[in-house]
């Protein structure tokens, strides 16, 4: 009886170690690659320490939303390769960024490809959710972005983005869901027509 109890026991617990185990690169690539357009609340914590929340959009490939609710109302928006800051309580005209010389350009690709040469600078399993952190191998200055994924189902859960300069920002996301976003949600100037 002792024996069986034991092998029951046993059982459980590779099966509950079998759930939580490190994803390949392949299967990331793959989740990332499916996700279309999605949404999620998210806390953003700063590299001074403040903390934001707001509200992601992305419409792969190339396209997210960053809505940041009250007291900062402001909107970073990512189309047509560029990044755009905009500041609605300053007004005016918005900061502007090459998407490419972000980290987030690998997540929005067209194809993420994580096992290509270079891309990854660290895999790893923390207990619990499995940590990538990668670079663009041919623009490496620009930084580098960690993602952090949990398994059964497979699901982003936060990043962490390291600039040019080593400022980092992190974004914890509350569940993407799928979901439909017409593409002039993206469109930078109907932001500063408002």
């Amino acid at each position: 009886m002792i024996r069986i109890l034991l092998a029951a026991v046993a059982a459980v617990f590779l099966a509950a170690s079998a759930q939580a185990q490190q994803l390949s690169l392949n299967e990331i690539s793959r989740y990332l690659n499916t996700l279309q357009t999605v949404k999620s609340p998210f806390t953003q914590i700063n590299s001074d320490g403040t903390i934001s929340t707001g509200t992601i959009s992305i419409k792969r490939p190339g396209k997210a939303r960053f809505d940041y609710n009250p007291p900062e109302r402001g909107l970073v928006l990512v189309s047509s390769g560029s990044v755009y800051i905009l500041d609605r309580k300053l007004g005016g005209m918005p900061e502007t960024y090459p998407l490419e010389q972000t980290p987030l350009s690998i997540i929005l690709a067209r194809n993420v490809n994580l096992g290509q040469a270079g891309m990854v600078t660290g895999h790893s399993f923390d207990g619990t959710a499995t940590v990538v952190t990668a670079q663009d191998p041919r623009r490496p200055e620009y930084g580098n972005i960690q993602l952090k994924f949990t398994a059964n189902p497979t699901e982003l859960r936060q990043w962490i983005i390291t600039d040019g300069d080593g400022v980092k920002t992190t974004v914890v996301l509350g569940g993407l869901q799928k979901t439909s976003i017409p593409t002039s949600a993206f469109l930078i100037d109907s932001e500063l027509n408002r």
